[in-house]
């Protein structure tokens, strides 16, 4: 007896971009995820940033924003966003954006997104970026939401005890781990370092905690340098505070590079100094590499991947001295930061592409 055919499932992730961001390197890597398991994944870009790499078809809104992004521009690209939805009548919609805006979320869950089921993905642990403050109104937004992905568990706790939403699961950011070992890519490094990489926003990232924390430190006088690789809004002021702090020599800034991963393979640890995160993949990076790390226990994420003193340190927040004493034992006790290093790799299997799989294939296959 043949069995009746079915047709693959399409899946729709909407992003930002495919650029800069930790978030928006998520839905690449998301993107690759669902098409090894065999949905049709189709990828919307809201902006013309694409340095990822992804799977699927690639709809880049970005390009035609650079062109035009006046009124007219704007209502072109919303009309010609609600065809497509309408022409490929996806199974699933991925919303991956940051949605800070009332207005425009108004305009695309009543409008775009209308009859659709829309999976709304919550990246950080500040959750005005991604729902209203007001709860009648984030109600009235996301009371037709399929489900809220969240990619810790501080973050889904956080959600359901403010909102009391009941369709949240969370789904932790998987690591392209094959991606970043064929990647080979390297620039001109000090010969011992230790590395923050991302985005240089110092409302977000903290860098001037690291910065601070890195000079009461010992590792000038081992002539280990701290390398700040990235871009962003705050990078000028943060090299000129190293200047006046006559640190130039100690601390190298580097520009943002799409493949930061042989720098951070090279790197003694990597360091997280944040206000807050969401899933800091930073961190998950740095350790499928063998890199230890160093991070403040912030508000959602670093405690869900970091094992205090088995594969990096986890030390409070806000306190230079303390960040500072956790770089001095990674280079004063020698058997600790082997210890750490051994357990990298295998620390964070739990994060891999065939783990994460699992977890979102259960949404997409749920028959309720």
């Amino acid at each position: 007896m043949n069995t009746p055919f079915s047709p693959k499932k399409k899946i729709c992730i909407v992003t930002s971009s495919l650029g800069k961001g930790g978030a928006e390197k998520s839905s690449g890597v998301l993107s690759i995820l669902l098409d090894n398991l065999g949905y049709e994944v189709h990828v919307i870009s809201v902006l013309n940033t694409i340095d990822y790499n992804y799977k699927g078809t690639l709809f880049n809104l970005g390009v035609l924003k650079d062109k035009d992004d006046s009124f007219f521009g704007k209502l072109k690209r919303f009309w010609l966003f609600f065809n497509y939805l309408r022409l490929h009548k996806f199974d699933f919609i991925i919303d991956s954006r940051s949605r800070p805006s009332i207005l425009k979320q108004l305009l695309i869950n009543k409008l775009l997104y209308i009859n659709e089921k829309v999976i709304f993905i919550v990246h950080s642990a500040y959750l005005k970026n991604y729902i209203p403050d007001n709860k009648f109104i984030a109600t009235y937004l996301y009371r037709n939401a399929f489900k809220f992905v969240t990619v810790s568990k501080a973050i889904k706790t956080k959600l359901t005890k403010k909102f009391h939403f009941e369709n949240v699961k969370v789904i932790h950011n998987a690591v392209d781990e094959p991606q970043m070992i064929a990647l080979s890519e390297s620039l001109l490094l000090p010969n011992k370092f230790i590395l923050f990489f991302g985005r240089i926003e110092d409302e977000v990232k903290n860098l001037t905690l690291l910065i601070d924390s890195y000079k009461r430190s010992e590792l000038i006088d081992h002539n280990i340098k701290l390398v700040i690789l990235g871009d962003g809004n705050d990078k000028k002021k943060l090299e000129k505070k190293v200047q006046s702090m006559s640190m130039s020599k100690h601390i190298v800034f580097l520009s943002y590079t799409k493949n930061p991963y042989p720098t951070v393979s090279k790197a003694m640890c990597t360091v997280l100094s944040s206000h807050y995160e969401g899933f800091p993949t930073m961190l998950v990076e740095s350790l499928s590499l063998g890199t230890p790390v160093i991070s403040v226990n912030c508000e959602s994420g670093p405690s869900e991947i970091i094992l205090d003193t088995h594969n990096g340190l986890l030390v409070d927040n806000y306190n230079p001295d303390l960040l500072a004493d956790a770089m001095n034992r990674f280079v004063l006790d020698n058997e600790l930061y082997i210890h750490c290093k051994n357990n990298a790799k295998k620390s964070v299997d739990k994060f891999s592409m065939e783990t994460i799989s699992l977890d979102w294939k259960r949404i997409l296959e749920a028959t309720v």
